[in-house]
């Protein structure tokens, strides 16, 4: 398999995607530390125009709107999915989900049907946690440990 070679002929170190969603401050999109890669959490906002697929969960004045979780939690996925690959890796990888919901009873059936598509054969270890909020107006972030064989 073809390693990308910023990330695995150096050091220990970050490395920022060219095609991943941008930042909102100041971190890589993973850092490799050994045989890991751990990826900084991400969420669902398009890296072509940082826009949120099923919209945000509230407005600029905090006026909660509906969203749809399904393209949310398909959007958070595919943007993991576009780092990993850029380094020659993919979902399988993947050994530890930590998954942030803004609002559990509303949306975990939905995520985790989503989920299934993407992990149901690859069982990575998970564990979701129910939150007030995140940075953004998103209603879920994922952060994600990927080894590299």
């Amino acid at each position: 398999m073809f390693y990308h070679k910023e990330i695995f002929d150096v050091d220990d170190g970050p490395f920022i995607a060219n095609n991943g969603p941008s930042a909102m401050g100041s971190y890589p999109h993973l850092n490799k530390v050994g045989e890991l890669l751990f990826i900084s959490g991400m969420g669902p906002r398009s890296p072509i125009n940082n826009e949120i697929p099923g919209g945000p969960i509230k407005d600029e004045n905090g006026i909660p709107l509906e969203y749809d979780i399904k393209a949310q939690t398909h959007s958070v996925i595919n943007n993991i999915k576009e780092i990993l690959e850029e380094c020659g890796l993919g979902l399988e990888n993947i050994v530890d989900i930590m998954v942030f919901l803004v609002d559990m009873e509303r949306d975990f059936a939905d995520y985790n049907k989503i989920y299934a598509e993407y992990f149901s054969e690859i069982l990575p270890a998970r564990t979701t946690i129910g939150i007030d909020s995140l940075p953004s107006p998103i209603a879920i972030e994922l952060k994600v440990i990927a080894k590299l064989n």
